[in-house]
């Protein structure tokens, strides 16, 4: 058994389980057909930190927050209601008025295909100018979050930092003040280069991600993101072992790394398992190869979550993994980004059950 070398703050001293800083957005997906040819979408919320607070809420009965941003209009309260459906607490949305055709704020959206045999998953984003982008360090009471309240865990990652120069200071400044205060701090690397390309600074991307790392315990990457996103010496196609051991010796703060593993042999079904190292070790995960997968999207945050959970209730190591591959399998087999799992069927999984039905 492979402990996990955190320290979490007990839950009784702290109102979050986990905090999550990140935009949230609304995705219109058209079902089996194409965004180009669609007549009707249906909606759900989203995001990649976003995702892993409100399966923490949900489907492990967490208690979840998360830090993000709305404009003041129906679109706007359509998301912070389905947040409310998820579970997850909005006293920390900052609010912003509409000027009515959104010049000034917006949501962001994002069109979504699940993809089918050999068409691959496809993503079509329009959400320059989001209210999430706009987040400016000091709307974020830090004295109040994780001082007066107090956070186990705060989650975050570079979809949120790339969104804007802002969005890049307000996440390094937040994850500063949650590693003040005592919380384990977790980082999603989610390289999207055209998020990157945006910003005046052409190295904006290894600049902003550098100085993030510095300030976190849980590590989500591989060596193609490490290589990408921090500048590190590494083959993009090095295993989990090599990559970390890298990152580890440019950032010694680092406690886990974890990444998950995936080969899409068709859009419906993939190859899955996750690793995670720590103090020179890795965990690996049971692989599930041809995992059938309804929609793929969510999958990483699913693993996140799961990854997250375990280690707050005490598992070690080999154990979270487990639960985080368990949890990102189940979460790819229902619509839209979030998880609609319950504990005990992750439970379930990974203590070996199987695919017949539970009456």
């Amino acid at each position: 058994m492979t402990a996990a070398p955190l320290s979490i703050r007990s839950a009784d001293a702290c109102r979050w389980d986990l905090a999550a800083l990140g935009e949230v957005m609304l995705r219109l997906d058209p079902g089996e057909g194409r965004v180009r040819t669609a007549r009707r979408f249906d909606v759900w919320e989203g995001g990649g930190e976003y995702n892993v607070a409100r399966a923490l809420a949900k489907g492990f009965g967490r208690r979840t927050t998360a830090v993000t941003a709305l404009p003041r209009n129906d679109l706007g309260l359509l998301v912070d209601d389905l947040m409310a459906q998820g579970g997850v607490d909005r006293s920390h949305v900052v609010w912003r008025e509409f000027d009515g055709i959104g010049r000034n704020t917006r949501v962001g959206l994002n069109f979504t295909e699940r993809g089918f045999g050999v068409r691959p998953a496809r993503g079509v984003s329009d959400r320059a100018g989001s209210a999430a982008s706009q987040l400016m360090r000091e709307e974020i009471d830090g004295g109040r979050l994780f001082g007066a309240e107090g956070v186990r865990w705060f989650h975050t990652g570079g979809i949120f930092a790339a969104l804007s120069e802002s969005s890049a200071e307000t996440a390094l400044a937040a994850v500063k003040a949650a590693q003040a205060s005592g919380a384990v701090v977790s980082y999603d690397l989610n390289y999207r280069a055209s998020l990157w390309a945006a910003h005046a600074d052409p190295e904006a991307a290894r600049r902003v991600n550098r100085e993030i790392a510095r300030h976190v315990d849980v590590m989500i990457g591989d060596a193609w993101g490490f290589r990408a996103c921090l500048g590190l010496d590494v083959d993009a196609k090095a295993d989990l072992e090599t990559a970390a051991r890298a990152y580890a010796a440019e950032f010694p703060e680092v406690r886990i790394v974890a990444a998950t593993l995936r080969t899409a042999d068709t859009a419906g079904r993939n190859d899955w398992s996750a690793q995670a190292w720590s103090d020179g070790r890795v965990v690996s995960s049971v692989a599930r190869p041809g995992l059938d997968v309804l929609d793929r999207v969510g999958g990483g945050d699913g693993f996140v979550a799961g990854l997250a959970h375990a280690l707050l209730d005490g598992m070690d190591l080999q154990a979270a993994v487990e639960w985080g591959a368990a949890h990102g399998a189940l979460a790819m087999t229902t619509a839209g980004d979030t998880s609609m799992v319950d504990a005990s069927e992750v439970a379930a999984l990974v203590a070996g059950g199987d695919a017949r039905s539970v009456r």
